[in-house]
């Protein structure tokens, strides 16, 4: 797939159907039987975010409320799959995510 190969390395918010959405880069990516999936490495699972409408307004500006977002911890590698959506994230966006303070219980 050409178009994913200019992502490959780069910090991405990615949506999978039933998993949710994640941020972290993009180390592979497949399509198998139609399936898609991806390895994201240095990665977060983003269950809640605020400041941001969108994850394409996430993507470009990162989120406005970081204390009010939900972001779990950082794990070194997860493999999603059925994935609906990729973005590529903004410096701007990559300095507001990895500054969310980690939410957990």
């Amino acid at each position: 797939m050409k178009a994913i190969d200019k992502l490959i390395g780069k910090r991405v918010i990615v949506r999978c159907a039933h998993a949710g959405v994640f941020f972290g880069t993009l180390n592979e990516f497949d399509v198998k039987e139609s399936l898609s999936l991806a390895e994201l490495i240095d990665v977060r699972r983003l269950w809640f975010w605020a400041g941001a409408t969108t994850l394409s307004q996430m993507a470009r500006d990162g989120v406005k409320k970081p204390e009010e977002c939900k972001f779990s911890i950082f794990e070194h590698s997860i493999i999603v799959s059925e994935i609906t959506e990729i973005h590529e994230c903004t410096e701007a966006c990559i300095k507001s995510l990895e500054g969310v303070a980690i939410w957990q219980s």
